[in-house]
């Protein structure tokens, strides 16, 4: 059950945490499914699965998307703690898009820019949660996310287009007066912090010489939610511009 207290912070700020959402032996198993998914799944993939700051150096995979090929990952996406959580804190039933992973290497200076998830989604209402698990300690010193309060009650900001693969759209206008507003988020490994699809988010680079930052994520849509599918075209053209962009660049063409 989620208590009043806890859904009450998640609509006047756009997000939440809590601690020890995945208890011990959870976040163990979960762990060792991740590793199994690195080490056998990924490499039969394509490149739209796995993103890296280096495609030749495997240790600096940085993103896992469509990870419902594998059967663990798909039944995951129906887990009835994770499923309690997003429907209490919407209101209303809920569905889990694709799960991923994100990471941010040791000694990697790649940020991840402002921005609002439903700028990507396109869905309307905006009923939508992301629920975001540390799997490592996350602190300032490797880069953890940073929320601005009440950014989800303002509506959609505009976004351009970034060099940042794996969000290919950030805030055109962040400011500083944004950035003083900026909540940072530290978080224990089995931590999580759910925050709503408008919410405006970011996070620094990750300085730290021997800690990575890895996390998985899971997104929920209410039953309510429609998509506008002119605005995910544009969407969709511009991240398929980027990628292709960016593995251009990889391969030296």
């Amino acid at each position: 059950m989620v208590h009043d207290a806890l859904r009450s912070q998640f609509e006047r700020d756009g997000f939440v945490i809590v601690r020890s959402f995945l208890d011990a032996a959870d976040l163990a198993e979960l762990n060792h499914q991740l590793a199994r998914y690195i080490r056998e799944v990924v490499p039969r993939q394509d490149g739209s699965h796995a993103f890296y700051l280096d495609a030749s150096r495997p240790e600096t995979l940085k993103q896992l998307h469509r990870m419902s090929v594998d059967p663990f990952f798909e039944q995951y996406r129906r887990h009835p703690l994770w499923q309690t959580l997003a429907e209490g804190l919407l209101g209303e039933a809920a569905e889990a898009d694709d799960p991923e992973w994100f990471n941010k290497p040791a000694a990697s200076n790649h940020p991840t820019p402002p921005h609002q998830d439903n700028y990507y989604f396109c869905l309307q209402p905006c009923q939508v949660a992301t629920i975001w698990l540390a799997l490592d300690r996350v602190d300032e010193g490797n880069g953890c996310l940073r929320y601005v309060p009440g950014s989800h009650l303002r509506g959609v900001r505009e976004h351009s287009v970034t060099s940042v693969l794996g969000f290919s759209q950030g805030i055109s206008d962040y400011s500083q007066a944004d950035r003083r507003l900026e909540v940072p988020i530290l978080l224990e490994p089995g931590d999580a912090v759910v925050h709503h699809g408008n919410a405006i988010h970011r996070a620094n680079g990750n300085p730290s010489p021997d800690r990575d930052r890895r996390a998985f994520a899971m997104v929920y849509r209410g039953v309510s939610c429609r998509r506008d599918e002119a605005a995910y075209a544009r969407y969709r053209a511009a991240f398929e511009q980027q990628h292709q962009q960016v593995a251009a660049s990889a391969s030296g063409k």
